[in-house]
Formats: structure tokens, C-alpha cells, sequence
């Protein structure tokens, strides 16, 4: 993989909270606009939500599912290049030989995909009284690790719940990631209870940036996202919090406060690799 100079110690990231209707065209135009939006407020690297280009749910990851690339992917790649910036398409449903996934692609400012990260773990959960729902019953699930360089810093991508799982964001932190980006779509059940939870553990666990893009709540939808997307630093702090509207909001990545924490509280170099361990067997990085 090609290591990318490092240009700068700050960046400013946009994250895309983004009101999903069921009309694809309606999407695509909207994220075009928002996407211009935060290129024009100085971002360099801009994150969408989970299944920004359609509804989520069970029943509507066939029907709007496309090839990548497709339709979806053309516009994050003309986005990209025309506002010069890196996109994190969040995801959408993709089909490939007969299967669907649940994918993030990554454009470059030349509008050239660098990366798909297909969904790890699948969201299929049942808490009675309240929801269940199983993202396997349309879904396959990806089977490798994500990460791309900017000339900013290394990036890990997980979606959604992709990041209840601490494993696969300790192997992002040990292979030089200093931003985890998880698009998302949590529920009016495990948002309020688990959205921020997650994303600072995450961030202080690995003394990283964590970075959360999901759809912007729509009580008339048949699955009611939580909203709240989100900007976590090293220390575990919340930078910046969207409500439950559309909106882009914005946080400056400080690779040198990254580094001064890890020098105050050096767990990194304080980890007992001989008694514990965790490690990779499989990974897809950009080139």
C-alpha cells in the first residue's frame, strides 16, 4: 500500500446528517449539495450516513441496491472530484452475483474509488418489547478489515455495528488509524442508549478520533433512526453533536493533540502483548 506524505497536523472533517426519502434521485441531489456545502467550510474529508441513498430496512435492500459501480457510486466519484475533497459514501445496498451487501466506498479528490468496506458484522438483534431485526435475512456479510491514507492520517471504516465490537477498533488503532469512521443508523432503542457510549469508548479505548454519520430522524419511516451524529476525540470527549434534523456539522482533526494524549497516558506502549493478544487474519486497504 502506498503511504501517502503527511501535509498537515489539522484537517477539518464534515459529517453529512442527511434526511433519506424513499425517492433515490431526491438523495443523490441533496448529498451533492450537502457535500458542496462542506467543501466550501474548509473540509477536506466529508462522511455520510448509513444507507444514505435509500430507506434502510430489510424489505428495501434489494430493491434499491445497485452494482458498484452504479448510480450512487458515479455521484459520490463526480462529488469528490468536483469539490476536491475525500468522501466517505457512507453506504448503500450493493449487489454483486446474486448478493447484497451493505457497503462504504471511499472517493479520492481525483474522484477515483480508493476503498469498499462491506458491513463486518450484521445488525440482528431482539429486544422484546421494543425491536428485533435481522439484517441477515437479505444481507451477506464483508469478511475484511478497511483502511485508507489521506495526507491527513490513516483511516478506519466500520459501519454502524461494525463498532460494538472494540476488536476491530483496537487492530484499526495498532495499524497506524488515528480516525475511525462509522456511517450508522441506530434506533430509538439503542441510539439513546448506546450511540455516544459506543463511540467514546471507542476513541478513548484507542486514543483516536471517532467520527458517526447517520440518516436524520424521520418519525414517519418504518425504522426511525436516532440521529445525534458525532465527533468523539482522543480523550473521549464529544466535539461536536448533531440533533435529530438534517444538518452537516464539522470538527478539526488535531493529530498533534492525538499525539500529546498518547504521550500523557501511554497505553500503547504499555500493553502486556505477552500475556494478550489481538490479531488480524484478513484486511483490505486502499492502494
Amino acid at each position: 500500500m502506498t503511504t501517502l506524505p503527511r501535509v498537515m497536523s489539522k484537517f477539518r472533517l464534515a459529517v453529512v446528517q442527511l434526511h433519506v426519502t424513499s425517492v433515490k434521485s431526491e438523495n443523490l441531489s441533496r448529498t451533492r449539495t450537502l457535500v458542496k456545502e462542506a467543501a466550501q467550510q474548509g473540509s477536506k474529508v466529508v462522511l455520510l450516513p448509513e444507507c444514505f441513498n435509500s430507506p434502510y430496512g430489510t424489505n428495501f435492500f434489494s430493491e434499491y441496491s445497485e452494482k458498484i459501480p452504479g448510480e450512487s457510486t458515479r455521484l459520490l466519484s463526480e462529488t469528490a472530484k468536483e469539490n476536491k475533497v475525500y468522501v466517505v459514501g457512507g453506504s448503500i445496498p450493493e449487489e454483486d452475483d446474486g448478493k447484497f451487501y451493505n457497503s462504504c466506498t471511499v472517493f479520492g479528490p481525483d474522484g477515483e474509488m480508493i476503498l469498499k468496506h462491506r458491513k463486518i458484522h450484521l445488525f440482528d438483534i431482539d429486544v422484546p418489547g421494543k425491536i428485533r431485526f435481522q439484517e441477515s435475512e437479505t444481507l451477506t456479510p464483508g469478511n475484511t478489515l478497511s483502511m485508507f491514507e489521506t495526507p491527513f492520517c490513516k483511516v478506519g471504516v466500520g459501519i454502524c455495528y461494525d463498532m460494538r465490537f472494540a476488536e476491530l477498533a483496537q487492530l484499526y488503532g495498532r495499524k497506524g488509524c488515528h480516525l475511525l469512521v462509522y456511517p450508522g443508523a441506530f434506533n430509538m432503542t439503542t441510539g439513546p442508549a448506546h450511540w455516544e457510549l459506543l463511540q467514546r469508548a471507542r476513541a478513548l479505548d484507542n486514543q483516536v478520533y471517532v467520527a458517526t454519520a447517520s440518516p436524520a430522524r424521520d418519525e414517519t419511516a418504518s425504522y426511525v433512526a436516532w440521529g445525534h451524529s458525532s465527533v468523539v476525540n482522543p480523550w473521549g470527549e464529544v466535539m461536536t453533536k448533531a440533533g435529530a434534523q438534517e444538518t452537516v456539522i464539522y470538527a478539526d482533526i488535531d493529530l498533534q493533540y492525538l499525539s500529546d494524549v498518547r504521550k500523557q497516558i501511554p497505553i500503547t506502549s504499555q500493553r502486556r502483548h505477552d500475556i494478550y493478544e489481538v490479531s488480524c487474519v484478513k484486511e483490505a486497504e486502499s492502494s
